[in-house]
């Protein structure tokens, strides 16, 4: 049988490294680099059989639609229909994890798979230096879900990508630990001029938010919305005050635990943790997972958002 892993490099977050990580992007490869929020497992977005391999790589199914990182709001005006709100809002919060739906731009140079046949296209400014570097270095546009296998913890650190993804991509550019730990929010602008929220995430928009979008599943219109995913491969139990006899106990302020999101009970802190307790969790001999309850305010929507959907069984 013919072994088909590749040598996964891994590249410090110095010129050399971001050079031969854009020379790898550039041919068509595939390289998990650092954002402000996750690992991305970047790829040139504008070649089908690079975008193909992200799928293939992650075993992520071909519904599920991808984010395309760009330099700017300039740039993005070459892939999607950016009206006045839209503008708005780009300008207000980009560079930065937040992500944005639009109709997608007649003759748009990206590969189709990176819209999964939609007509719209997921599109953001990332605020990370490396990643922000890589696409001065390649001058297009990357395509960069989660650099994990599909349905399983998102990574914030190199040595979570490497868990799932080693040997099936060519690289990883190590540079430390992400800073927000959850995905950007993703907002859709409808064409009167409304705002959706697609997925909740670092960035808030209280005042600009006219409704909340699908959230729990079915129709699929940006990452993020499958109602299985950063799941760490064992039961979860959400709202859980102490552990049972075969549970890792992922714990918050008072409730201590296996480990914890806060012991001050700061959900900024906990957002920033949230999943490299996860993997701390699937790593562990015990056979179920527990997480102390989350309040459900400011970014506590988004980890409960994402723990609600760690703790839905794949059917």
């Amino acid at each position: 049988m013919t072994d088909n892993r590749k040598t996964t490099e891994i590249l410090k977050a110095d010129n050399r490294g971001l050079q031969r990580a854009a020379t790898i992007l550039k041919r068509g490869g595939l390289v998990a680099v650092p954002t402000e929020t996750v690992y991305g497992l970047a790829a040139r977005a504008d070649r089908a059989e690079s975008v193909a391999a992200i799928y293939a790589a992650k075993s992520r199914p071909n519904f599920n639609p991808l984010i395309v990182h760009v330099e700017n709001v300039k740039t993005a005006c070459k892939y999607g229909v950016f009206n006045e709100q839209a503008l708005c809002v780009s300008k207000e919060y980009w560079p930065g994890p937040l992500t944005l739906v639009l109709p997608l731009l007649a003759g748009a140079n990206l590969a189709p798979e990176v819209t999964a046949g939609l007509p719209t296209v997921a599109l953001r400014a990332p605020a990370h230096p490396v990643m922000r570097k890589l696409l001065a270095q390649t001058a297009c546009p990357i395509a960069a879900p989660s650099a994990n296998r599909s349905g399983f913890v998102s990574p914030t650190s190199a040595e979570h990508v490497l868990n799932t993804l080693e040997g099936r991509i060519d690289a990883v550019v190590d540079g430390g630990r992400c800073v927000a730990g959850l995905e950007s929010t993703i907002i859709a602008v409808r064409q009167d001029g409304s705002l959706e929220q697609l997925r909740p995430g670092p960035i808030e928009v209280p005042d600009a938010l006219t409704q909340r979008g699908n959230l729990t599943g079915g129709n699929i219109e940006s990452p993020g919305q499958l109602a299985s995913h950063y799941a760490p491969g064992k039961p979860v139990r959400l709202n859980a005050v102490e552990a049972q006899a075969d549970e890792f106990l992922i714990g918050l302020g008072a409730i201590s635990g296996d480990c914890s999101l806060s012991e001050t009970g700061d959900l900024e802190v906990a957002a920033n943790n949230l999943y490299d307790c996860l993997h701390q969790a699937a790593a562990s001999q015990k056979p179920r997972v527990a997480v102390a309850p989350i309040p459900e305010e400011g970014i506590g929507q988004a980890i409960n958002d994402r723990l609600r959907r760690a703790a839905t069984p794949i059917v």
